[in-house]
């Protein structure tokens, strides 16, 4: 890793937002979205959770069920940007409402355990509560894996245009500081640590299919690292084409 630089420089401009309603089901992806302290507005505030799991980690994912994915969190007509989802379209087209029984027991049926949606109001994250990668970096993992690029398969929230054009260009960030958009009140969040990847980048978006060879890629290139985490230190609006800034360690 290179260190950081003693003055903030631009690196490039949000590409894409992301926004995750529930938990390893399908996102959404926005023109803007507001940051608070816990992520992004409505991010990851959903998750099922497997009832007879007593370990740190109940929540079910697509890593343990990849038909997770093919499931379409909806908010109704009318509901503001940071609404929670009222129902989930299935992979066979049936709509259901989020908090019904319905919901639980298809799920449940396809995983083959009993499963609750829990809400939880700061947000149900593995690591932290928002994840950046460049398009490039993506563009890179597909082509080693052979596979068309799909930023869908990494689920970040910000992807970034970099004007570097390199990847794996965020493990250079670590430590510092990404500001989006101008002025002295632009939301921020400091970078903590590089995104270890896991056998979600496998799943195809659109039919929940596995290519373990996207990991690999992952691993091969880079150590299993594509993209980082990061927490909010400055809250705000998130737009895309706002300009990306990182700093030095010390938050701006």
């Amino acid at each position: 890793m290179r260190t950081l630089p003693e003055v903030p420089i631009k690196i490039g401009q949000i590409e894409a937002i992301f926004r995750y309603p529930v938990k390893s089901m399908r996102g959404e992806s926005l023109d803007d979205a507001a940051l608070g302290w816990h992520g992004l507005d409505g991010d990851r505030r959903l998750a099922f959770r497997r009832l007879d799991e007593r370990g740190g980690f109940p929540w079910l994912t697509a890593s343990k069920l990849p038909d997770l994915i093919l499931f379409t969190p909806l908010r109704g007509n009318g509901a503001d940007g940071g609404s929670l989802p009222t129902c989930v379209r299935t992979p066979d087209g049936e709509e259901l409402p989020v908090f019904g029984e319905a919901l639980s027991a298809e799920v449940g049926r396809r995983c083959g355990r009993r499963v609750e949606m829990m809400q939880l109001k700061h947000g149900i994250f593995d690591d932290a509560s928002v994840s950046v990668i460049t398009s490039d970096t993506v563009r890179e993992v597909c082509r080693l894996a052979g596979r068309d690029a799909d930023v869908r398969r990494f689920r970040p929230n910000i992807v970034v245009r970099s004007m570097r054009a390199v990847p794996f260009e965020e493990d250079d960030w670590v430590g510092g500081v990404l500001t989006f958009g101008d002025g002295d009140d632009a939301p921020a969040v400091v970078v903590t640590m590089r995104d270890v990847r896991c056998a979600m980048v496998n799943i195809d978006p659109d039919d929940g299919s596995l290519a373990p060879e996207v990991l690999k890629a992952t691993f091969a290139a880079n150590e299993n690292n594509a993209g980082i985490y990061g927490t909010v230190t400055g809250i705000g609006r998130l737009a895309v084409g706002q300009t990306v800034v990182l700093h030095p360690s010390q938050i701006p």
